[in-house]
């Protein structure tokens, strides 16, 4: 659902959530829940599945997988245990469901967690992913709340997902590994968490279905600051501007742009097309990692040495008790 949609509905549903020990929950717009089990160890829980966005059964299983694996590393947290969500129609050969389950499994394992069990329904169309749970320390529990002023942003991974999704559905691109984009959807964010963990970072979120400009958000009405976007410093997968440009923008784009609309500041002379890919929905997207300037370099090092080539500074921080955001062209 897009986040206004989701927002009126929210606001009718009285959740009664106050427990101290809850330290993350829907009070915030953080990427997983945090409970605190006791003075060493906090839980962190998400859950995240979707149809499928590829032809290849069991690379769709691998995305689904990272995705919502994703929503633990971005708060810092290691996965321990995951459960499947599937929902698959009856007319498909139940060896379609096996590999996309192998796929997810093989990703799960990949990151170090088990698969404990699960829950099948019959559905019209096919959809899978995960509730995951995963552990972390207390003192190393990041959120979307902790930017400060003078902070630098950095993007994990590029952008253009959505409009990747999109230009395969259209029989525009090829939906294999061989395909960067598709690559990259695949790939966990694990390596990037373990570096932000060693350097010591202030607020982390994972960029998905509300878009780079969405999460931008969150971060800083979160943290009640103010950040500023380089949009032209922003990394963005070849060919993905040359499908905006043709029109392959998925309704989600549009349905973050809507929502978001008066909450930031766009520049005047931003290009149409890098509006709609900042808008994009992501799946799987990478960790938009606030850092102060003292560790940036820092930072930035370590993720090269470990193979996040492309990672970049993107924005800044600077004091706005708001949360206001604003893009630069």
């Amino acid at each position: 659902m897009g986040p206004d949609s989701l927002a009126q509905v929210l606001r009718q549903v009285d959740f009664k959530t106050f427990d101290k020990k809850l330290l993350v929950g829907l009070d915030k717009s953080d990427d997983a829940i945090a409970y605190q089990l006791n003075k060493s160890q906090v839980i962190v829980q998400s859950v995240d599945f979707f149809t499928p966005i590829v032809d290849d059964p069991y690379l769709f299983g691998q995305i689904a997988a990272a995705n919502a694996l994703s929503d633990i590393y971005a708060m810092g947290a290691e996965p321990i245990l995951a459960m499947n969500i599937v929902g698959f129609p009856s007319c498909l050969s139940e060896n379609i469901l096996a590999k996309i389950l192998q796929g997810g499994a093989a990703k799960v394992a990949e990151a170090g967690a088990i698969i404990a069990g699960g829950h099948t329904i019959q559905d019209d169309e096919p959809k899978y992913g995960l509730s995951v749970t995963g552990l972390v320390e207390p003192a190393k529990l990041l959120t979307n709340s902790g930017c400060q002023p003078g902070d630098k942003l950095i993007l994990t991974k590029p952008l253009g997902m959505g409009i990747m999704a999109t230009a395969i559905k259209a029989g525009l691109a090829e939906g294999g590994l061989e395909n960067e984009v598709v690559k990259a959807m695949a790939d966990l964010n694990k390596t990037a968490a373990k570096v932000m963990q060693k350097i010591g970072v202030n607020a982390c979120t994972d960029i998905t279905g509300f878009g780079f400009l969405g999460h931008s958000l969150e971060l800083a009405k979160g943290s009640k600051v103010g950040i500023e976007i380089f949009s032209q410093d922003i990394p963005i997968f070849s060919e993905i501007t040359e499908y905006a440009e043709m029109g392959l923008v998925p309704a989600g784009a549009y349905t973050n742009k809507n929502y978001l609309a008066d909450q930031l500041t766009l520049a005047p002379g931003l290009a149409e097309t890098t509006s709609d890919i900042l808008f994009d929905p992501q799946t799987s997207g990478g960790l938009l990692i606030s850092v102060s300037s003292a560790k940036v370099a820092d930072l930035l090092i370590e993720l090269y040495a470990a193979g996040i080539e492309q990672a970049t500074v993107v924005g800044e921080v600077f004091a706005s008790p708001k949360g206001a955001l604003i893009v630069k062209s």
